[in-house]
Order: structure tokens, then sequence, then C-alpha cells
């Protein structure tokens, strides 16, 4: 049999100069993936956070700090006791402090236990937050890193404890590669290491030649990579396939150096200090691996004076600041002359640390007496003071929900705050969801709840009220730009998985795709509802239309997947799948002919060459695209497969059908280890599309029926939520999908409703009706999140328009959560006697 060209070969051989990313050792990096600077708007000295807010005490030398990337006025402090804090800058108080211990000490290797008999003092070399705020990872002087789970308002959770390195940890940071949420550490055993979120090293890079002083993981396009930086001065950078270094660079000083890039990711900078004590701030032509601009302004060294090395932050694409002499030093990064410098009222060391926000309008420096300054500018002045306004209990939750246990699966309870609203809607509206667990009535649960913060409850919870949107003027809603194949439905939607564009699979089996462009209304390139973007298309007028074989295409089930690089889209509508270019349009390949036809498309998260088909006749085929031949076909279902989702971290594949069956394989023998039936309301027939989807961890099961929503336990395949139509929200669900961070639902229905849920307990938080974005009898049929904003998704009507949807700037998110009493949102009974019929699944398996 002749073998069929990879995935990859397809890549490698048409996008060459695109995807060859980083060159040969010494070389630089391809200039092809890196684009040019964004214009930035105009600014003045008075954006420089230079005004003492507050000072604070840590009570040990500060050693790090990281501002949490969402909520502005958090910060994260590191220790020279081995202690890191969370504080809560808008109240000046300390809402996390964990001191360090060994979580498991048999666990740790015989040297490292020795070195700790000699010396248990355990310094803080870095601390660190997740993209997304959720994480907080901990760098120790000694061997180890810590990872905590971050739950607002006031907890940390210990999720890892990772012996990295064979001496000190200097540097940990998040990345994504192939977007699976990984740390890299640095150490001075001279490598590079990344580690999963089970604490498994993936990959290990060597190549430096002395003690490894600073990571910086960045991604380009899609192209992720790590820079690395030693004390010899050597400037490294790897990609993720242990290939070794693609660079290899001579950091200015050529001693200990840091690496950063500029908000936007389209300019990279280094600061650093030599053994002779001079500092040095450059911005690098990352195309050429040579020095752009060498900034000035640092006082030059008496030979043989090293005090340590400069630290330096960024902000806004247009500030760096360093901290030297006692000061804390500002440039424009377009001009090499220091802007200006101030003391900070006085009280900073001689190389004091500083950390931005990533709004810019706030700054936190370390003093000399065991503590930290935050230094503000006026719009941060104003969101200090706003925050400081309120009453703390706003900020802190009353109360600790132990767990409430029913045959040992845990669900957490406890009360919110209401912090903001749009609209009023009645508490009898549709924000109930059934908690179930293994099938218990939940109001036969004991719940123990313990003070949190106070011994005393409060008299009554505070009032909440449902976010409901009713006009335009509520939200942003983007309409993309008419197409002339507009007239058929969208029946499948995707993001890129960059977030710069969309892809709409139209039920006339034509896709479309639109890009949002990189300028001065949209510094970042990223799909919003602020800025409409531009249908997109090559020019050879080239159509992405697919084979829709004997079967007329509205008859026929499409389906769709995405190369995880965006380079490839791979589809069917009814016909044979189709593999198309998404920068030619070209169709690069086509198989799997009908009958039967294929009805649900995913790939193997280890292997884009290895595709789960779901077919017509209720089989599922896992097909290797490279050899064109099905390895083995897996029979479960009794009718059409809807819906197949991946978990790389169970080693199973999920797959469902329009039987309402939820089938169980296991990916390493593709033997089928489970099947479950999802139940029905009254009078209902197993019928219909039902998809599913995991969310971020790859535990939970997002599963999806026009009479229900539910979230699955996956590694027991034990239903734990649901929601019923109901009230308002009582028309059939046409499609539903997780926020990027798996934190929300967004669900669209037959009447035009959009609902977004909170994903922990399908807790309704916010209704957008029809008539804020369209008129009846047009309405959603399918809905994409976006691929990093947590609160942007996109839908797909039925008359072949898509919009993109975003809370106002001023919310900032789609409502808040419901307060739960005695498990039920807003204190309610258990929900309607419809849903507590639903309750027990008879038909689990």
């Amino acid at each position: 049999m002749m073998k069929r060209p990879a995935i990859s070969d397809y890549q490698s051989a048409e996008s060459e100069q695109l995807m060859k990313r980083l060159r040969p050792a010494g070389h630089g990096i391809d200039e092809a993936t890196y684009p040019a600077p964004t214009p930035q708007p105009s600014w003045s000295l008075d954006d420089l956070p230079r005004t003492v807010a507050c000072t604070l005490s840590q009570g040990s030398n500060v050693t790090s700090m990281d501002f949490h990337p969402s909520r502005h006025t958090l910060l994260l402090v590191g220790s020279a006791n081995g202690e890191f804090t969370l504080w809560e800058i808008g109240l000046r108080e300390r809402l996390v402090s964990k001191p360090f211990k060994i979580w498991d000490m048999q666990a740790c290797s015989a040297q490292f236990q020795s070195v700790l008999a000699k010396d248990s003092s355990m310094p803080i070399n870095r601390v660190t937050w997740s993209p997304d705020g959720d994480l907080i990872g901990v760098a120790f002087a000694k061997h180890l890193i810590h990872l905590y789970a971050y739950q607002q308002p006031n907890e940390a959770r210990q999720v890892l404890e990772i012996e990295a390195h064979s001496g000190g940890v200097n540097d940990i940071a998040f990345s994504r590669p192939n977007k699976q949420l990984c740390v890299v550490t640095c150490g001075d055993d001279k490598l590079i290491r990344v580690w999963d979120m089970h604490g498994q090293k993936i990959y290990s890079f060597e190549g430096h030649e002395a003690p490894v002083y600073s990571i910086c993981p960045h991604h380009k396009e899609t192209i992720q990579f790590i820079f690395s930086t030693s004390i010899d001065g050597k400037i490294k950078a790897w990609l993720y396939d242990n290939a070794g270094s693609r660079v290899d660079y001579d950091a200015p000083g050529k001693w200990c150096t840091t690496m950063l890039y500029s908000a936007d990711g389209t300019r990279l900078f280094s600061c650093g200090t030599s053994k002779e004590g001079d500092s040095h701030l450059v911005e690098w032509n990352e195309s050429e691996g040579s020095i752009k601009r060498t900034y000035s302004g640092f006082r030059k060294k008496a030979s043989g004076v090293v005090q340590g090395v400069v630290q330096f932050d960024t902000a806004q694409n247009h500030i760096l600041a360093a901290g030297e002499d006692n000061q804390i030093k500002f440039w424009d990064v377009d001009n090499t002359n220091m802007l200006t410098f101030i003391d900070a009222d006085g009280g900073l060391p001689g190389l004091p640390r500083l950390r931005f926000n990533k709004e810019g309008n706030l700054l936190a420096v370390t003093t000399v007496d065991n503590g930290f300054k935050i230094l503000a500018n006026s719009d941060g002045l104003r969101s200090l003071r706003a925050f400081g306004n309120r009453p703390f209990e706003a900020f802190r939750s009353p109360y600790e929900a132990s767990a409430m246990k029913v045959s040992g699966a845990p669900v957490v309870a406890g009360i919110s705050p209401n912090i903001g609203r749009m609209d009023n809607l009645d508490r009898n509206s549709p924000a109930k969801p059934s908690p179930i667990l293994n099938g218990a009535d939940p109001a036969s649960r004991s719940i123990d709840i313990k003070p949190r913060i106070s011994e005393e409850k409060p008299d009554k919870a505070k009032p909440w009220e449902l976010m409901e949107v009713l006009n335009p003027q509520q939200f942003r809603v983007a309409t993309l730009p008419e197409t002339p194949d507009q007239t058929s439905k969208v029946v499948r939607l995707l993001y890129t998985n960059s977030g710069v564009g969309l892809l709409a699979l139209g039920s006339n089996a034509i896709q479309r795709l639109w890009k949002w462009n990189r300028n001065e209304q949209n510094p970042s390139g990223k799909a919003t509802a602020s800025v409409v973007p531009q249908h997109w298309q090559p020019n050879s007028g080239l159509v992405m239309a697919n084979d829709i074989g004997e079967t007329p295409p509205e008859e026929s089930v499409p389906c769709i997947a995405l190369s995880k690089n965006d380079s490839y889209v791979m589809s069917a509508c009814g016909g044979k799948v189709s593999l198309f270019n998404m920068m030619t349009f070209k169709v690069m390949t086509t198989f799997m002919p009908p009958p039967p036809a294929s009805t649900f498309l995913a790939f193997h998260p280890q292997d884009n060459n290895i595709i789960a088909i779901g077919m017509e006749d209720s089989t599922i085929h896992i097909y290797n695209v490279r050899v064109d031949e099905v390895k083995i076909r897996l029979k479960g279902h009794q009718k059409r497969i809807t819906g197949l989702a991946f978990s790389n971290s169970l080693h199973i594949l999920v797959s469902s059908g329009a039987d309402a069956q939820l089938c169980v394989w296991a990916t390493d023998s593709w033997e089928k280890k489970k099947s479950v039936a999802i139940q029905m309301p009254a009078g209902k027939t197993p019928s219909g599309d039902t998809r599913v989807q995991f969310n971020s961890d790859q535990n939970r099961l997002l599963v999806v029926h026009e009479t229900q929503i539910a979230i699955y336990d996956a590694s027991k395949m034990e239903r734990i939520y649901q929601w019923i139509p109901q009230g308002t929200l009582s028309a059939a669900i046409s499609h539903a999908s997780y926020s990027c961070n798996s934190q929300l639902v967004f669900a669209a229905f037959t009447d035009g409703n959009v609902a977004i849920f909170d994903a922990d307990n399908l807790r309704l938080r916010c209704r957008i009706a029809s008539s804020a974005y369209i008129n009846p009898p047009v309405y959603p049929f399918v809905v994409a999140a976006h691929p990093q904003e947590p609160n942007q998704f996109a839908v797909g009507l039925s008359d072949g328009s898509v919009k993109v949807m975003e809370p106002l700037e001023s919310d900032g998110k789609w409502g808040t959560p419901a307060p739960v009493e005695n498990g039920v949102a807003n204190g309610r009974a258990p929900a309607s006697s419809a849903t507590s019929n639903l309750a027990t699944d008879q038909n689990q398996r």
C-alpha cells in the first residue's frame, strides 16, 4: 500500500519558511514568524506609577513578586524564609500565607534530604501565576518546586511537589505546548525541564555549560519555544522537540540576565549585570540575533563591586523599569535615554526588585526593611480608592464549606457576595441546576458549614440578582461581514487556536474564514467584539467547499476539526473527508469515501496523524492518515456518532451518539470500558445529537443534549450536575461549550436565548435575550468559545451569520456566581419535580 504523506509532511513541504520557526544555532530566529511591533497610542510621564500608595511589611526579605493576570490588585510575594503570601493591595490585607514545609519527605531523594539535614533554610527564588491565574508556582533555592491551586478569595490548595533539579531551582514559568498546560523550570544542574500537571517530566533540555539562571517561554503564532539564560552569559532557545538549542547568543555583560517580551509579544528585552557590577538593558532584533537598542542610564560601577543582579519589568508595550542605585529608573521602549527616576520616598535597597501589574497602573517595589511599596498612577490610585471604599466582607467568602460527601464525591458549597448586576430577574427564573451525586437527592445531603474568616455568621446573605441582557447597549456584540454564500445556516463554528480567526461551516458544505488584523484599534490582533474582522480569502479565489457525495448537504451531518497549529482544517459534509490548507484553501487530500458517511472528527491529542472518525453507521474508525488505513473499528452505539472527545490525562476517548449513549474507550487498547445512557425526560425518546467536551483539566465531561446540560466525573462516568430547560429558558438547547478556562458554560437555545452558567455547578449567572442581538425566527445553532479570552464567545446563526459577544469593559464578566445556601442556589428548595425525577440515572452501568 502506498504511504500517504503525514499531516506534518504537508506542513514542512508547503510552509517551510513559516514553519522553520528557529534557525540553527548562531543564526537567530526566523523573521517570517515575528510580526513588526504594533504602533502604540501616545502616553506621557503621568502614566508612570510614581506615587507611593502604601507600604506593607512582609516580615522577611522579599525575593520575588508577581501580580495576578486578571485581578490587578492581587499580589503574590515570595520570601527568603520560604513563605509565600497573597496580598490584596486594595485592602492592604494578607489573604493567604503559606510557610515552607516538605509535603512528602519520603519521596525526596537522599541527596536532597542530606542537603536539608545540613541546612534546613529554604529561600524562594521565584513565584509566578499561571496564565489564567488558577495556579501558583513556587521555585525554591534547593531542588523543589510547589504548585498550588488558587480559589478566590483566600484558598491555596496543594497540588504538586516536584524535586525538579539537583541544586537550586532558579526560575519557574508556565507554558502551553500543544495546548497542554505545563510547568517549565531551570536550575543549578544546567538543565531546563518541562513538567505536566501530573508531575511527569516530558522534556529535558541539555546544552548550557553553566547553571541556568532564567527562562522565558513564549509563542509566535502557534509556535511554542523557550528562551533560557545561564550565568556564563549564554542565551539559548528551545523548541519542544528534544532537538537541541536553536540559537546561541551572548548576553551583554556575560553573566546573569533575565528576558521578557512586551505585552503584545512582539518585542524582546533583556536586562542583566556583569561580574564587575555593570548593568545592561537592551532590546533584541530576533531575526538577526543581535542587539537592536541599548538603553542608557545605569551608573558605572567600580571594578569588582557586585551587589547582585539588576531586576526589570515592562508594561503596556511602552514602559521599561529597572531597579538600581536605590532608585527606580524608567525608559520609553522607543528611546534609549532614561525618561526619569524616583526613589519612592526612600527606603529602597541598592538593587530593588519590582513588578508591574498587567494594567501597568501599579508597581510593586521591595524595601530594605523586609517589605514592599506599591506605587500607582492616577488610574491606579482611583482603583485602589474604589476598592478600599467597599466593605471588607465583599471580598471574602463568609463561610468555608467543608466537602458535602455523598458516596465519596465532594461538592463545595459557599456563599458568594453580590458585586454587580445589569438588570433584575425574578428569582423563580431558571437558575436551578440539579446537583446530582450518585443519584442522591440533594435535599438529603448533610452539610457542614464552618466560618472561614469570622466566627460570627452574618444575619443574611447579600442579595444576588441574575444578570439579564435585554438590549445591545448592555454588552458588546460584533456581526461578522456578510459573504455571498451566507444563505445557509452555520452548522459548525470554530475559533482558530491562535484566537485571531473564526471558521464557520455552513449547511451548504462551504467553509468561511474571518480574521482580525493587528492595528491601533486592536493591538493584540485577537478576535474581539470591539472590532469587525475581515472575510479572508486567498488571492487564488479558491473556496473551501466540501465533497457532498450523493447526499444533499442539508441532509448530511457535517463535521470539522482543526490542526493544532491552524495550518489545516479537516471536514466532511456527507461525502469524503477533505483536508484543506488554511493559507491557500487547497484540498491536500481526501479519504474515507461514503458509505457510511463521516459524522464527527477528532484529532488524537498525541499524534495528529491519528484521527477518530465517527460514522453514520454508529461505528468509530481510528484512522491513520500516514498509511491511509483504518487501524480499528469501535462498535458500541446503536445510532450515528454525534460527538467524540479525548482525555489525554485519563487516556480515554468518550463517544456520544444519537442513541443518547455515552461510551468510554481506553486509548491504549481501544477496549470499551463503560457505556452510560443519558437520562431522557419523561415522554422523550432517546434521539437527537449529544455533544461531549472535556474541561481544561480533562477530568470533567460536559454533555449537551437538546433536553439537558450535564457535568460528569469522567474517571467514573458519574453525573454530578444536570440542568433542564425551564422557565424563561424552556426552549430546546441547540448547542453548548465550555469557556477556554472551563469556568463557564455558554449555551444557545432554539428560541434565540443564550445562557451562561458557572461550570462548577451549572448555576445560571447570565441570560442574553434574543431581543439583544437578533430578530426571530433566527436563532443560534452553534456556540464557540474563544481559546484565550474566557468571557468571549461566538454564535453561528440559522440565517448564516456569525456574531461575537463579550461583556462590557465596565462589567468585565458575565454576571457573578449565584450564592449557595444548603447546597442549593439562592437558598431555594431543590429543583422542580420534573428535574428531581431525573436525579437518578437508572441506565448508568
